[in-house]
């Protein structure tokens, strides 16, 4: 094998890992279906759940230094002998959770 050669291949190589790296990892997003099951399941500790739903078309979202895609959801839950609603905003890169409100 000759110099050319070899480095023709360490070229290709790196550029095909570098493209594999942007498409498959670097934009990976959580399922707005398991983000949604991680928020029931933290309610779930505090009493049952009445409904719960989850908007799956990501939308962008900005606030002070956040800038990132999220998911917007709800959950409806008995507290106190009363029907509580809540909405939470969610990451869609992480799954984390940035904001839970009382509606």
């Amino acid at each position: 094998m000759n110099a050319k050669t070899f480095i023709a291949g360490a070229l290709t190589g790196a550029a095909a890992g570098h493209l594999f790296y942007h498409y498959f990892i670097d934009q990976k997003t959580t399922s707005g279906d398991a983000i949604l099951e991680k928020v029931k399941t933290a309610f779930k500790k505090e009493g049952p759940i009445e409904g719960s739903w989850i908007q799956l078309k990501k939308q962008h979202y900005k606030k002070f230094a956040i800038d990132t895609f999220v998911y917007h959801g709800g959950i409806t839950c008995i507290r106190e002998g009363e029907k509580k609603q809540f909405e939470f905003i969610a990451d869609a890169n992480t799954g984390t959770i940035i904001d839970i409100y009382l509606v």
